[in-house]
């Protein structure tokens, strides 16, 4: 007989104000103490350790300066910034014994302009812009030893064009730069590079549309425009392309949702305010993590398996919980 074992869920975020991580609905590591706010971006989990990438603010604020920090199994592991700028990290892979990391880094002039950067085991190995103009990146995914990122860089126009870099070069303008777009994700399937993000629409500059694109080229306009809306993550299984994000509905609450192929599952029903930041694929079966509004209005940090909702942060709904990153993978 052949047991099959559930997998381990790991998800990421912060939690009245610590940096979090949960490993099947429980709470396994609470990264900081809780004095200045501070939260997880990304978490990847390799063999039996566990990577997280995140900040720890030089305030008891949600803005301003931040440390950002690669933890391992709970402990600090790098630091890339020391809390004197307004850098900022988004995102982690981890490819055999090399640990990649994206953000920005604030060169400190022109009111703070952002440099879009990846790390590779705590050092910088890309600027992918020159500090000329404001740039981010929100996620990097490494495939056949070439380091993908996605993100932005702000144009002359002072619009931000949707951009992939791809071992430090850009690989494609995902956007004309006539409207502000970011790319928030990349995901390499055999040699086709997905993109999701989002773009400022025509019918009004304050929405945005959500948006999915493959190889340099437009695939799937997820919205209509007419909502701001927000992809956040893309993740590919089986020639299926998965997206989570949000859109906000009639009534200005943001709908936490999932896309399969472009066809929208709502994970909220649109009564309290709802976002899903990150979105994977084990065995068929598809896992969400974000967070839905309770009725004093703070955030529940929540994850979804195939639709079905679980709460991590139950033991406290008088501060805001956020889940910003989910990993799956099998027992060991």
């Amino acid at each position: 007989m052949v047991i099959v074992k559930a997998p381990d869920i790991y998800v990421a975020g912060t939690k009245n104000s610590v940096a979090t991580v949960w490993k099947n609905n429980v709470e396994l590591y609470a990264l900081t103490n809780g004095s200045t706010f501070a939260g997880v971006s990304s978490i990847y989990v390799s063999g039996d350790d566990v990577y997280a990438a995140g900040y720890e603010n030089s305030t008891n604020s949600m803005y301003g300066k931040r440390v950002i920090k690669v933890w391992k199994n709970g402990s600090v592991l790098y630091y890339l910034s020391d809390g004197s700028t307004l850098s900022d990290v988004n995102s982690i892979y981890v490819s055999g014994n090399d640990v990649y990391t994206a953000g920005h880094d604030d060169i400190g002039v022109n009111n703070y302009r952002y440099v879009a950067k990846v790390w590779k085991n705590g050092t910088a190995l890309y600027s992918l812009t020159d500090g000329s103009t404001d740039a981010s990146v929100g996620s990097v995914y490494v495939s056949g030893g070439d380091v993908y990122t996605a993100g932005y860089e702000r144009s002359v126009n002072d619009k931000d064009i949707a951009k992939i870099w791809k071992n430090g070069t850009e690989l494609y303008s995902l956007t004309d730069g006539s409207n502000h777009a970011y790319a928030t994700s990349v995901y390499v399937s055999d040699s086709d590079v997905y993109a999701a993000g989002y773009e400022s629409s025509g019918n009004n500059i304050d929405n945005y549309v959500a948006r999915v694109w493959k190889n340099g080229t437009l695939l799937y306009s997820l919205t209509e425009g007419y909502n701001y809306a927000f992809a956040a993550s893309v993740y590919v299984s089986g020639g299926d392309v998965y997206t989570a994000g949000y859109e906000r509905n009639e009534s200005g609450k943001r709908v936490a949702k999932l896309w399969k192929n472009g066809a929208a599952q709502n994970l909220t029903d649109g009564t309290k305010g709802a976002e899903v930041y990150s979105v994977c694929i084990f065995e068929g079966d598809v896992y969400a993590s974000g967070y839905e509004e309770n009725d004093a209005g703070h955030f529940v940090a929540k994850l979804w398996k195939n639709g079905e909702e679980y709460e991590l942060a139950i033991d406290d709904y008088t501060r805001s919980s956020v889940a910003y990153s989910v990993f799956v993978k099998r027992k060991e």
